[in-house]
């Protein structure tokens, strides 16, 4: 069982090194990198090119670590008591089987994703240490023991909000994803959007890393605004020298794409100003 990327995914050999390792080690993947550099877009690859089910967790500040095991809903039971409902005779019927569950009991490899484990609590990732290591968790409700009955891929997805436990990372083979370099990202382009001009792509990508790469940027645009931005520049027909800036605000055509906050957009037009002043 071999992940080496897929026809929709642009799999650096750093990033299927770090899969395949990780299933060969039977240890959780844990991979960081910044929001937008297709981490839980990987999970789905993996699925997808090993030809296995998926499973996904979606983690929330709210999420608690318990969910993904089972809850007991003592609510429903208590309420059908009171009816003299005969389902209360089996506390079965009142367990809520969490997504960890269900990749244990699935009967066949799945690939579970935890996708965002850096939004919860600081000690969700504690919490789950013994049962992403041993497979198995306890169900006291009914007494049993639950174990996997084939050992899940476990991909783990951060952005890196907050730091994890190192008895957490112990357990991790890791990995973080680098914002790709030029060459990379024309290969993820002609994925998205096959076909496009060479003259209207190298415009784009040298406004779109100048423009990444200016100093004092609060908020760096990712490899999925740059499709969406590109996506857009299509749909209008622009070509190459349509992407002239605004001499009087630095920005790029349709920039709202690009950049995510007035702070940013600010900064081009100060720069815009001072350009101007200077001349």
């Amino acid at each position: 069982m071999r992940f080496d990327g897929t026809d929709d995914y642009v799999a650096t050999d750093d990033l299927t090194m770090a899969v395949n390792a990780a299933v060969a080690l039977e240890r959780p993947l844990l991979v960081k990198g910044e929001p937008g550099t297709g981490k839980t877009e990987l999970a789905r690859q993996v699925a997808k090119g090993l030809g296995l089910p998926m499973i996904e967790w979606n983690i929330k500040s709210t999420t608690k670590a318990q969910q993904g095991l089972y809850e007991y809903d003592a609510v429903s039971r208590l309420r059908d008591s009171q009816l003299g409902d005969e389902r209360v005779n089996d506390v079965a019927n009142y367990i809520r089987k969490g997504k960890l569950w269900q990749a244990f009991d699935a009967g066949e490899k799945v690939v579970l994703l935890i996708d965002e484990i850096d939004k919860a609590d600081i000690e969700f990732p504690n919490d789950l240490l013994q049962e992403l290591d041993k497979m198995e968790f306890h169900v006291y409700e009914t007494g049993e023991t639950l174990r996997a009955r084939t050992r899940p891929i476990v991909i783990i997805t951060s952005n890196n909000e907050k730091e994890l436990p190192d008895a957490f990372l112990r357990r991790c083979f890791f990995h973080y994803i680098k914002f790709p370099d030029p060459d990379t990202l024309r290969k993820i382009v002609e994925v998205h959007h096959p076909g496009i001009k060479e003259s209207l792509l190298t415009t784009a990508l040298t406004q779109f890393f100048e423009l990444r790469e200016q100093p004092g940027l609060k908020k760096k645009p990712s490899t999925s605004e740059v499709l969406d931005w590109l996506k857009l520049l299509l749909a209008e027909d622009l070509t190459a020298d349509d992407l002239k800036r605004d001499a009087k605000t630095a920005l790029p055509r349709l920039h709202g794409a690009l950049l995510k906050n007035e702070q940013d957009v600010h900064l081009f037009e100060r720069l815009a100003f001072m350009a101007r002043r200077e001349r």
